[in-house]
């Protein structure tokens, strides 16, 4: 398993073997979640990389405003 050392700015540098299998790029996004001991980073895709992500998927059952609007009335 891969170590890194986080210098004394707070810095660290990914493993090359990491950054080849994972495909990263120099100058990519990361989200920083932490969860007790244990920090994940993310990729954050750009907005190129979402277009399309939704092709094919089924609207035909999407509520709209109105029916949110409709199910809200107060009863009399």
């Amino acid at each position: 398993m891969p170590a890194i050392t986080l210098s004394s700015r707070f810095q660290f540098t990914l493993p090359k073997a990491v950054r080849e299998e994972l495909n990263l790029q120099a100058g990519q996004r990361f989200a920083v979640i932490p969860k007790g001991d244990i920090i994940t980073l993310v990729p954050i895709p750009t907005l190129a990389e979402m277009r399309g992500i939704a092709k094919g998927a089924d609207t035909s059952n999407i509520r709209d405003r109105a029916d949110r609007l409709e199910r809200c009335k107060p009863q009399v």
